[in-house]
């Protein structure tokens, strides 16, 4: 792990996440000066289940996996965090123990605050307080749509909705992480995720092309599945 503080690389930051979008140019330059800038490679851990976490985390490039293990040792992919979106969000609420690992899924850059600063300024402007209750209240919202979609509906119903929304106007889906990770999104194992693929695809109702690509071929069909 590589620590760069470049006012640049902080800039950046600043620029690409939503919680500072509101601040004038003077108060994003006071927060800027905070921050301190790392690199992380594929396969790091920023924090894991069990430790404590004092710091916000913003992505500046690169992917990280929010994750939870079960006692069996079942992971569960809670959400993929790419440019822009941050993690360890509860420091700033609560200084309990963390509960989630954050696995660096590609080489990434990481722009960090400390908590307690960043609580003082949040006091100071709390617009950034109501944007980081935005987002948090959009993830609680995809969580509890996540559980009622896993005992109400089957696992094709499931499957087909997420590529019908992850899909692009032309019906292309390009998957962000491994299908493990998609699988253990949407709630599946990645066995069942490979059946039911290659289920669709005997159907005519996708293509799937190499490891991350899946095109949709008969989109009114994956629609009508119930």
């Amino acid at each position: 792990m590589k620590c760069e503080c470049g006012s640049k690389d902080a800039e950046r930051c600043i620029d690409i996440v939503p919680i500072f979008n509101p601040l004038s140019d003077e108060e994003r330059n006071e927060i800027i000066k905070l921050i301190q800038h790392k690199h992380y490679k594929k396969g790091d851990l920023i924090y894991s289940t069990g430790s404590e976490n004092t710091k916000l985390y913003i992505i500046n490039s690169g992917k990280i996996k929010i994750s939870r293990l079960s006692e069996s040792g079942k992971e569960q992919v809670i959400r993929i965090l790419g440019p822009g979106e941050f993690l360890g969000e509860l420091s700033l609420l609560t200084n309990l123990s963390v509960t989630d690992n954050a696995e660096v899924l590609e080489n990434s850059a990481v722009c960090i605050i400390e908590g307690s600063i960043m609580r003082k300024h949040i006091a100071k402007y709390p617009v950034i307080g109501f944007k980081i209750m935005e987002e948090l209240s959009r993830r609680l919202d995809f969580m509890e749509n996540m559980i009622q979609n896993i005992n109400l509906h089957s696992v094709e119903w499931r499957l087909a909705r997420a590529l019908l929304k992850i899909a692009d106007k032309y019906g292309v889906v390009e998957l962000n992480t491994t299908k493990a990770n998609f699988a253990s999104q949407i709630g599946m194992s990645q066995e069942t995720l490979s059946r039911k693929l290659t289920l669709f695809e005997s159907q005519k109702y996708i293509r799937q092309i190499g490891q991350r690509k899946i095109i949709i071929t008969n989109q009114k069909a994956l629609a009508s599945i119930d």
